[in-house]
């Protein structure tokens, strides 16, 4: 991870930058390297053929792809020449009026956004979509697994991963075959205990959605020896008072106006 002050605080590009570029593209990747990153987040798939690739969703749907043969399809169930028909740039996602659509963009792979890495030394908070209600829609968890340390090993990026996951299995499973690996554990809903919800998953960090922070969950968390990387804020409303509990890094769409936030508050 990048070395910063003790007060900094580290940026994650979410889904690249998807306020800015199409979601999860090797476009919003290059655009959040540019701005500065300290890490870029992204959300992994798996093709029928056993690739993995990159897609917030366990289906293929417009705005964020697009083809013109289907109105949805399970990734799962397609190889990847399948998936790369589909046009996932087209479309400029109605949620981000800055987002600039890039027509002809195919959805990338794990491989080729590790491509990546030469160019900076920012780390890759890689998510497995996992759903113990939906198994039609991923690998098993050790399975999925495999497949992500064969790609982390084939790149010698050990040190600079990060697996998530809401689904605590994939993390369970990645520290019982690579503990050296740092793990993150997502949580969303009902107030939890960070520290018993990231020792649930033996995680090095635990993810809250930014509504869920408070100064007295990241203390504890600290005391824990856990990292506190919420997820995903995108105004200065949402950012300041995980400012002020002392977040250790933050997740946002639109990581060049966050980085350039911190720079006005001397954070990063």
């Amino acid at each position: 991870m990048n070395v910063h002050a003790a007060s900094s605080i580290l940026v994650h590009g979410h889904r690249g930058a998807r306020a800015m570029r199409p979601e999860n593209t090797l476009p919003a990747f290059r655009y959040a390297i540019e701005a500065g990153v300290d890490a870029l987040e992204l959300d992994m798939a798996v093709t029928s053929d056993g690739v993995l690739v990159i897609s917030h969703d366990p289906l293929l749907e417009p705005p964020v792809c697009s083809a013109p043969t289907a109105a949805t399809a399970i990734i799962h169930t397609l190889t990847l020449a399948q998936v790369r028909e589909w046009d996932c740039g087209k479309i400029q996602n109605p949620l981000f009026p800055k987002q600039q659509a890039i027509p002809g963009t195919k959805m990338p792979t794990l491989d080729e956004v590790f491509d990546l890495a030469p160019l900076g030394n920012f780390d890759f908070n890689i998510e497995t979509k996992i759903f113990a209600e939906k198994p039609e829609y991923a690998p098993s968890p050790e399975e999925f697994v495999r497949l992500v340390m064969e790609c982390v090993h084939k790149h010698n990026l050990e040190k600079r991963v990060i697996l998530q996951s809401f689904d605590f299995r994939t993390l369970l499973e990645m520290k019982r075959v690579a503990p050296e690996i740092r793990t993150s554990a997502l949580i969303v809903g009902k107030m939890q205990d960070f520290v018993t919800a990231a020792q649930s998953a033996k995680a090095n960090i635990i993810s809250p959605h930014y509504s869920m922070v408070t100064p007295a969950q990241v203390a504890a968390a600290h005391q824990a020896g856990l990292q506190v990387v919420p997820w995903t804020a995108n105004i200065p409303a949402e950012w300041d008072p995980l400012i002020a509990a002392g977040a250790d890094a933050i997740i946002s769409d639109d990581p060049a106006v966050l980085l350039a936030y911190l720079k006005t508050k001397k954070k990063h």
